[in-house]
């Protein structure tokens, strides 16, 4: 299976929405491994990890996000695995 990394950067609002336990929630159910944080300018921060099925399904999710979120923006950039281990979020 082939694995892929991203970051991913999601704009809008994002913050205090529950957005990072919902992202870990998702990314738990489709086997993604990698982390999230909240970004000083309002952002949400991803790096994450998985099989390319469930990296495209993760990456819809993001456009969408928990019901009290208002998506604006999505990009993301691949880059190099990690390994990461489950996911986590970071406070």
């Amino acid at each position: 299976m082939r694995q892929l990394h991203s970051i991913i950067i999601v704009k809008g609002r994002v913050h205090g929405v529950f957005f990072r336990a919902s992202a870990k929630n998702t990314a738990d159910h489709l086997g993604i491994r990698g982390q999230v944080k909240n970004l000083p300018d309002g952002s949400v921060w991803i790096a994450a990890e998985g099989e390319a099925h469930a990296m495209e399904q993760f990456i819809a999710w993001c456009w969408e996000g928990p019901p009290l979120a208002n998506v604006t923006d999505v990009t993301v950039t691949a880059g190099e695995l990690q390994n990461f281990e489950g996911f986590k979020v970071i406070h």
